[in-house]
């Protein structure tokens, strides 16, 4: 029983799938489960749906790859869950890491002092306890989506949450040792209510409710798990996801980065993972449109059918035509953070037609993926030597093409486009001694193609520069919005 059956909820989906010692992804079963919108800044799901999801999809691939030797778990971060400890039903809805309806929240607790952001946990559990617990009276638990699914599989013996996804929620001391009791008290969350902060690779408890109750013995937020899914275990290694958003992580070591919440160039500190109570940090920096902008021309545009259309399209033409994209549709995050930019089309004339434009969306995405190595190395005072990437848009051989132009060094492909579920299997697997450790991690890692830069430097250069002055026209277009930070 070497196999390891990792269980990957997502935006919009619970993943199940068993990973082999060789890293092979078999016997994968997906059910959607989608969020809800029902009013405009408000994003929510149906927890119990959720679950229902999880135990379905766990069960399918065990009874096709199974039995296995450990349960590991990925899932998207700071989406926030209350729920009845002897019961098990949730309180209320869900709430989505992309819900803003507690952003007033967050703006009165920055003008006491305390810095939170609205997708962050902090301020959707005191929202959730306010409306179903105010006087605090009752047993209820929190926890981010790797502890309802942990409870889950357990059977609710398990309230557990691991250090990667509890420095995601806002309330982590800056060690990234403890609750801070600073901002419990500001949001009357009680210590009572918090799950326990286990090792991202370590033994935690049996999935009781599976067959042959295997031990989960992994736990990663997902950009954690893609992290180690493309074999970034040592210092100076970092991959970008390029999904409906943009996410780049760098691993830095095992000392916390010197800034609290963000760098002087825009990234956040972040927990890579923990082992044996040991942390390793990273750096995240992030941009709030990525694929959403190829989804826009698909779907708000009609310019192109689909997804991968959007390669054919744009290699009708050799270049943009001297057309500029910013892709700011919910504005900018690394290196400038403004809420208040908006997406920015430059230099379009008569001649611009649907391939230039087109061509300008993906260059665009890959130029803001070159302000996220930017940053990080910026915040870190490392180099990126490649740029790993994995998500929907890594498939797309303009944009990998572009992007490595952009990033002036090689863009290396992962071979499965998702990594989150490889990663969750590498932390599962070396608490139980299928890798030996991270080095051997590291060593895995096998791209399904390396992109190198095309053309001189001083060429890369002076796009860059251009695409950077579209940028700058991009800024501050709602003002009231630009003035806002968390």
């Amino acid at each position: 029983m070497s196999g390891i059956l990792v269980v990957d909820v997502g935006t919009s989906g619970v993943r199940a799938a068993v990973v082999g010692p060789d890293g092979a992804i078999d016997h994968v079963h997906y059910v959607q489960v989608l969020p809800s919108s029902p009013a405009p800044g408000f994003v929510e799901f149906d927890a119990l749906a959720m679950a229902s999801a999880v135990l379905e999809v766990a069960e399918a691939a065990l009874e096709a790859g199974g039995p296995v030797a450990g349960v590991g778990i990925a899932n998207q971060r700071g989406s926030t869950i209350v729920w009845d400890r002897h019961t098990g039903e949730p309180v209320g809805p869900g709430i989505g890491w992309q819900d803003l309806r507690t952003v007033g929240t967050c703006l009165v607790l920055r003008d006491q002092g305390i810095r939170v952001a609205p997708n962050e946990s902090a301020t959707k559990v005191s929202m959730l306890l306010d409306m179903a617990d105010p006087d605090r009276a009752r047993d209820l638990c929190f926890g981010t989506v790797d502890t309802w699914v942990a409870w889950t599989l357990s059977g609710g013996t398990l309230h557990v949450t691991d250090a990667t996804n509890a420095a995601i929620t806002g309330l982590l001391t800056g060690t990234g040792v403890d609750w801070d009791d600073t901002m419990l008290d500001a949001l009357r969350i009680p210590r009572g209510v918090l799950p326990v902060i286990v090792d991202s690779s370590g033994a935690v408890g049996e999935a009781s409710a599976l067959s042959g109750a295997p031990v989960i013995c992994g736990m990663a937020g997902d950009q954690q798990a893609s992290l180690v899914g493309q074999g970034c275990t040592r210092p100076g290694l970092a991959k970008a996801t390029f999904g409906t958003g943009g996410m780049l992580d760098l691993c830095v070591g095992d000392i916390r980065p010197g800034f609290a919440r963000r760098g002087g160039a825009g990234t956040f500190p972040i927990v890579a993972w923990q082992r044996a109570g040991r942390k390793t940090w990273g750096v995240e920096a992030v941009m709030l449109s990525a694929g959403m902008c190829v989804e826009w021309l698909r779907d708000d545009l009609g310019i192109i059918d689909d997804a991968a259309d959007s390669h054919r399209v744009a290699s009708a033409c050799e270049d943009t035509g001297d057309v500029w994209f910013v892709p700011a549709l919910l504005g900018l995050g690394a290196p400038v953070w403004d809420f208040g930019a908006r997406g920015t089309f430059v230099g379009i004339t008569r001649g611009s037609g649907r391939p230039e434009m087109v061509r300008a969306v993906l260059e665009g995405v890959a130029h803001r993926g070159a302000d996220l190595l930017e940053s990080a190395e910026a915040d870190t005072a490392m180099t990126i030597e490649t740029l790993r990437v994995d998500g929907g848009m890594s498939a797309n051989p303009t944009f990998v093409t572009a992007l490595a132009d952009a990033v002036g060094r090689p863009v290396e492909i992962s071979p499965v486009t998702e990594a989150t579920t490889l990663g969750a299997a590498y932390l599962a697997g070396i608490s139980l001694g299928v890798w030996a450790d991270e080095d051997d991690v590291a060593a895995a890692w096998r791209p399904s193609a390396v992109i190198e830069p095309q053309g001189t430097e001083v060429k890369r250069l002076s796009t860059r520069s251009r695409w950077l002055a579209a940028r700058q026209r991009a800024v501050a277009t709602v003002p009231e919005l630009s003035a806002l930070e968390f």
